[in-house]
């Protein structure tokens, strides 16, 4: 089984009551990581007022961390931290950053603010899967290529590469825990016609049914 985290880096920007929100996402590993991107976000943000924060990581959400950033208790971080946590989303760091407009938001206009800034840059980021897997790569006569070929599309299973010689190369990508079942299914769709060697596992984004390399 995989867990879901974000994509890509990305930003939103919003105004409300003259206060500027701009929201910060992307996808750490690591604790330190994460607190690399906090610091830089901070720094490229020198005159605002509060730079908000909330991460989480490893597979399980073991690590949750978030800030209020001298914003009231309560208003700020934790409402970020229980957008990403309601998203199931982990190894993912948001930073919301504030430009105080003069005009007070009070608590609860505070928490819609910092929970619609960082949905907002969630959204953007694009929220994905990611899995562990093994690439495979199959050899396989002619006479059987179609056989293969329309076996692999009727699972929706995407070829990455292929190559013409004396046999057919084909590379796909299989989710871990598939591997061994898919390969049983490949060896009868082929009538055993086809040689096959699984690669080290990796991680890959899950989009549909292809898995993707980061």
């Amino acid at each position: 089984m995989g867990y879901f985290t974000v994509r890509n880096q990305a930003s939103s920007r919003f105004e409300e009551k003259k206060s500027i929100f701009v929201g910060n996402v992307k996808r750490v590993y690591t604790e330190s990581d994460a607190k690399k991107f906090i610091n830089t976000v901070r720094e490229q943000n020198p005159k605002a007022a509060h730079n908000v924060y909330a991460y989480v990581a490893g597979e399980k959400m073991n690590i949750q961390r978030c800030s209020d950033d001298r914003e009231p208790q309560g208003t700020a971080g934790i409402p970020v931290l229980e957008v990403i946590k309601k998203k199931k989303l982990t190894d993912i760091v948001v930073v919301v950053t504030r430009y105080f407009g003069g005009v007070l938001l009070g608590k609860s206009g505070l928490i819609k603010a910092y929970s619609k800034s960082v949905a907002l840059s969630i959204d953007k980021a694009k929220v994905v899967e990611r899995v562990k897997g093994s690439p495979i790569d199959i050899s396989v006569a002619y006479e059987n290529l179609g056989k293969l070929q329309y076996f692999l599309e009727q699972k929706s299973i995407p070829i990455e590469n292929i190559k013409y010689a004396d046999k057919v190369q084909l590379s796909i990508n299989c989710v871990l825990e598939d591997v061994d079942p898919l390969i049983n299914e490949i060896i009868d769709a082929t009538n055993g016609k086809c040689e096959l060697i699984v690669g080290d596992e990796e991680f890959y984004f899950k989009i549909d049914n292809a898995l993707v390399k980061e």
